[in-house]
This record gives C-alpha cells, sequence and structure tokens, in this order.
C-alpha cells in the first residue's frame, strides 16, 4: 500500500525475487559446505559472495518478472555489476582481516603451548577474536602461575626430602653404633649402659617426632586434615602450653611467662589442633631462646580476632628468611641456629602454618626487641564452620 502496488503485484514480484535469490543462496550453501575445511578467511569471503549472488539473482529475476525495456534492464545490470564488484571487494578485505586474526590466534596458541604469555595487542581483531585471544592471554598466565608453583612446591619437597634424609640418618647412625657396642660387650659398666640406653630411648623418641611430624604436614598438604570443633576457652590452652613447656624451659634457664590481656577469647575450634600449634610455637621459642631471657605468651582479642603472641629472646631472624620461616624443612642461619640443644627437622612451623589456615586463620612472624614475635589470629566466628 505505501509502494502504490496491489497485494497481488507485491507478492508475486517477492516470490519472484525471493525465488531467484533462494537459488543463489542454496548455491552458496554447497559452496560453503565444500569449504568447511578451509580457512575461515575463505568461507568469510564465501558467505559475503553468497549474500551478493542472492541479491543479483533476486533484482534479475524481478526486473525481468516486470518487463522492463532492455535498455531500463541492461542499466539494472551495470548497477547491480558495479554494487556486486564493490561488495566482494569489501568482502576479500575481511575475509583477508579475519585470514589474519585466524594466523595469530594460531601464534597465540603457539606460544601457549611453550609457556610464554601470548601478547594481544596489535591490529585489532573482530570482537570475538579479540575476546577469544584476550581468553588465551588469561588462561597462558594461570598456566604460568600455576608452572611457577608447581616447580617451587618441586622444589621444597626436594629440599624436604633432603633434610628430613639427614634427620632420619643422624639418629639411626647413632642408635645403630650404640646396639652395636652393646651387642659386642664394649661398655660393661652400669652406669655406661644406662647412659646407652638413655641415648638410645632419646633417639627413638626423637624419631617418632619426626615421623608424626611427617604424617601430620602430609594430612594439611593433602587437605585431609580433619577438624573436629568444640567451643573451647583459648587462654585455658595457652595455659595448659605454658605448664606443659615450663620443665623444657627451665632445664634450659629460660623464664616462660604467660599472660591474658582483657576477657578470655572463647571461640569454635579443634583443641587438640590448636594446643599442637601453641606447643610447637613455644619448643620453637625455648629452643632458640639463651638462658636467663625471656618467652612470653600474650593472648587477647583485637578486633573480630582472638590473638595469641610468642615472643622469644632468639637475637632476631635476618629480614631475607622472614618470609621462609614457615616453609617445610626450612631451619634458619645464624641466630636461628641451635647451638646447646638439637634442633628440630624444620617442620614444626610449617604445620603451624597450615593448622592455623585451616581454622581460617593467620600467622606471621616480625623483629621484635631481643628477639621475634610470633602471632596467631584465629576469627572469633570463622565462616563456613
Amino acid at each position: 500500500m505505501a509502494l502504490e502496488m496491489t497485494v497481488t503485484e507485491g507478492l508475486g514480484l517477492a516470490v519472484t525475487a525471493g525465488a531467484g535469490a533462494l537459488g543463489a543462496g542454496a548455491a552458496g550453501s554447497l559452496v560453503l559446505r565444500g569449504l568447511r575445511r578451509r580457512a575461515l578467511g575463505a568461507q568469510v569471503v564465501a558467505v559475503a559472495l553468497t549474500a551478493v549472488g542472492a541479491v543479483v539473482a533476486g533484482s534479475m529475476a524481478a526486473a525481468r518478472a516486470m518487463f522492463l525495456s532492455p535498455h531500463d534492464l541492461d542499466a539494472l545490470a551495470v548497477v547491480v555489476v558495479a554494487a556486486a564488484t564493490v561488495a566482494v571487494a569489501i568482502a576479500l578485505g575481511l575475509g583477508r582481516r579475519v585470514a589474519r586474526a585466524g594466523r595469530d590466534l594460531a601464534a597465540l596458541t603457539r606460544d601457549l603451548a611453550r609457556g610464554e604469555v601470548p601478547a594481544v595487542t596489535g591490529e585489532a581483531r573482530p570482537g570475538e577474536l579479540e575476546a577469544l585471544a584476550g581468553e588465551l592471554a588469561a588462561t597462558s598466565r594461570r598456566l604460568a602461575e600455576a608452572r611457577r608453583h608447581e616447580q617451587a612446591l618441586e622444589s621444597s619437597r626436594r629440599e624436604l626430602v633432603a633434610w628430613v634424609s639427614h634427620d632420619l640418618r643422624t639418629p639411626l647412625a647413632g642408635i645403630r653404633a650404640i646396639v652395636e657396642a652393646l651387642e659386642d660387650r664394649v661398655v660393661t659398666d652400669e652406669a655406661t649402659v644406662a647412659r646407652y640406653h638413655h641415648t638410645l630411648r632419646r633417639e627413638a623418641d626423637r624419631l617418632a617426632q619426626l615421623v608424626d611430624d611427617l604424617f601430620e604436614l602430609s594430612r594439611i598438604e593433602s587437605g585431609s586434615l580433619a577438624l573436629q570443633f568444640e567451643r573451647a576457652s583459648l587462654a585455658d590452652l595457652v595455659s595448659d602450653a605454658v605448664a606443659a613447656s615450663t620443665p623444657a624451659a627451665q632445664a634450659k634457664g629460660v623464664h616462660l611467662e604467660g599472660r591474658v590481656r582483657g576477657p578470655a577469647p572463647e571461640l569454635d575450634l579443634s583443641s587438640a589442633e590448636v594446643a599442637r600449634v601453641l606447643r610447637n610455637l613455644l619448643e620453637n621459642a625455648i629452643r632458640h631462646t639463651p638462658s636467663d631471657a625471656s618467652v612470653v605468651v600474650d593472648v587477647g582479642v583485637e578486633g573480630s580476632s582472638a590473638v595469641v603472641s610468642v615472643a622469644d629472646g632468639c637475637g632476631g631472624i635476618p629480614p631475607a628468611d622472614l618470609e621462609r620461616v614457615f616453609d617445610a624443612a626450612y631451619r634458619g642461619e645464624a641466630s636461628r641456629t641451635p647451638t646447646a640443644s638439637p634442633g628440630g627437622a624444620g617442620l614444626g612451623l610449617a604445620i603451624v602454618r597450615g593448622i592455623v589456615e585451616a581454622h581460617r586463620g593467620d600467622v606471621a612472624v616480625t623483629n621484635h626487641g631481643p628477639g621475634c614475635r610470633f602471632v596467631v589470629r584465629l576469627p572469633l566466628a570463622p565462616a563456613g564452620l
């Protein structure tokens, strides 16, 4: 009605043009099917040519149906050919652009396979391909971070195996030497035999402690550490840990003191595991604190966290080592090197960190005064428990 054409004329003309366009579209579909394994640029060109061919075929079929004069039909053919030529040129340019984008994506994929972070800068790509390039770059960064983490874990594992092998060989060599001396009756007087038996018991206890620490650390790192939460007073756990560590502190001449700042915090926690955290921290502090120095344990509440701090007189930790003290099998040098008392296997602080993080808390260490201070923070209302 808007074109001043009857419905019959309009429908007839639409059917004629549509039939011509449909024939061109069917031919283009067959061509595209044959190109389905070819480059994406070639397929884009085929799609564009099919669209142009459909317009040309529909226009020419409709023109013939309208019984135009030969001159008008020739003029229409010139117009359609000129427009189709420009359209094909544009399609070829777009196809080359898509082909370049495809080659860029192939190069990004090769960079990804080599472990390099692909660069997504350069010539603008079509939106979908640009998004895909960005995803490839993000995936490469995540893979690179995962590889760095894996390398760090592998390095830590090798260091752990080396340290543990050394810690196992030392007591085993001593046990073997003592057993051979007792078997060969190299020593016979009761005092020496009793001393040998005491040494055997001490080395056996040391091996048992090492095995226990390794088992606990393996549970933590594998995620199989099962915590049984219960409502408990953190101050009571600190008091028990201080009481249990007092004989060791007195034997070394270290003054051990526990303090409660403000109201005693109560929270949901695994009492056995938190007690192990406190015991490991106190053993570590007493081991590295010289005689006539002090180890002070504070417990209180700060904001939404229960806080326990253990301050010792170890002489401080080198700044370069502060980030490593919680690594498995790491044992500090200089002021942290044990002298009179034997050191542990370097697993105690790694176990501390694992247990604290399992409680949704955190642990940190800083140099403070004559030594260093370990601070454990546990949320009063941990999420997800």
